[in-house]
């Protein structure tokens, strides 16, 4: 049967605006985010002095909010997305301003946690309120558009991150500036929609989402190569210095913000699968590559190639809106985001412990075996239809 609209999103709804200030949202936690992983691998080695089983260690306990954070949107099911959005970016920006003064490990551990937990409830929510503010027909395009939003976030918070340390700054005081990105974020939120909300079940683990839930488990352990280890390859064995990681982040970024919106429309055109096995084909050149190359520039490379294919995932996004009706969009997508984080919980310490004990090559040659099983998955997702402003239940 055909499933119900999205609850307010009537004639007259001001989306053009609400996604104006979505996408102000969006960049300002790009913002934050830019400051925060390009500072990361830099501050964890440089001023606490980490190893790789602590790095992964550390990776895997802040990986668990994503957890955490499904049962937080099932308790706020039913309240505006935007207030959400807004307190959980509050939230981000007292964890990472708070950086600003740590000095040990375990602090460290204690404050990811904090801006993580806010970052994870925010996660799945961009998607949501777009998915439910983009016009019929124009969801890939609308979501494109959003993507682009953060990425010249991304590319803002990395331009100024890099004139800072120009003038002297050092990494601490920049966590100010990321803490506060992620309070303007939060105000930008104020101004989207209100009823903007998924008053559907609280919990959704349906079997005929399962595929989606299996390519979200994988993304998850593919993704903690690029966050946790790939970085740390650069920083901790190759000596990379942090105007030099900044500069990675700030090219894939640039490549992100052109490329998102053309991604976009790929997808409405072609379909998730051709998309998604394009995505996972290549990550298993980067992951060999990050395996077996010792040239420094060649690693450069893939470490941009590796961040800017990744737009290419948001085809998971646009699957939900073929699989799942409207009122399903968030539990569905929170599920999502729990399945990755569970791999992205045990990856980090099976990836930490490998680096540690077998060496960093067998790292990456762990996350090329998640890759190729993704291919596999992503073969089965169904052939592109145009039409799919309704969903058909099962």
């Amino acid at each position: 049967m055909t499933t119900e609209p999205h609850v307010g999103l009537a004639a007259g709804v001001p989306r053009r605006r609400s996604l104006i200030f979505l996408g102000a949202a969006v960049a300002c936690v790009g913002v934050a985010m830019s400051f925060q992983m390009g500072l990361n691998t830099n501050f964890l080695v440089e001023e606490i002095g980490v190893s790789g089983f602590e790095q992964g260690l550390l990776e895997s306990v802040r990986e668990s909010c994503g957890v955490i954070a499904f049962g937080v949107l099932a308790i706020l099911a039913g309240f505006a997305e935007p207030l959400v959005g807004a307190a959980m970016l509050l939230l981000l920006a007292a964890g990472l301003a708070a950086y600003a003064g740590v000095h040990s490990y375990w602090m460290v551990m204690v404050l990811s946690l904090v801006w993580s937990q806010g970052l994870h409830v925010w996660m799945p929510l961009p998607n949501s309120m777009t998915l439910a503010l983009a016009e019929p027909g124009r969801t890939g395009h609308r979501l494109g558009q959003v993507g682009a939003a953060g990425s010249a976030g991304w590319g803002l918070g990395l331009g100024a991150a890099l004139l800072l340390g120009v003038l002297g700054v050092s990494m601490r005081p920049m966590y100010l500036v990321a803490g506060g990105a992620g309070a303007l974020g939060a105000l930008a939120c104020l101004g989207i929609y209100r009823k903007v909300k998924t008053p559907g079940p609280r919990f959704v683990f349906r079997r005929r989402y399962g595929l989606y839930y299996l390519l979200c488990f994988l993304e998850g352990w593919r993704k903690q190569i690029f966050i946790c280890f790939s970085g740390f390859l650069l920083v901790k064995i190759h000596h990379t210095s942090l105007p030099v990681m900044l500069g990675l982040f700030a090219v894939v970024q640039v490549i992100g913000f052109f490329a998102s919106p053309r991604v976009g429309r790929l997808i409405d055109r072609v379909g998730e699968r051709r998309v998604l096995v394009a995505y996972f084909a290549s990550l298993i050149a980067v992951f060999l590559g990050y395996a077996l190359v010792g040239n420094l520039y060649v690693l450069y490379a893939l470490f941009v190639a590796d961040g800017v294919v990744w737009t290419l995932a948001m085809a998971m996004t646009t699957y939900v809106n073929r699989i799942a009706p409207p009122s399903e969009h968030t539990p569905t997508l929170s599920m999502g985001v729990a399945m990755n984080h569970v791999a992205a919980v045990a990856m980090p310490l099976v990836g930490g412990a490998l680096w540690q004990y077998a060496g960093y090559r067998w790292t990456f040659a762990l996350g090329a075996l998640a890759v190729a099983l993704s291919i596999v998955a992503a073969l089965h997702v169904p052939k592109h239809q145009l039409a799919e402003t309704t969903v058909t239940q099962a």
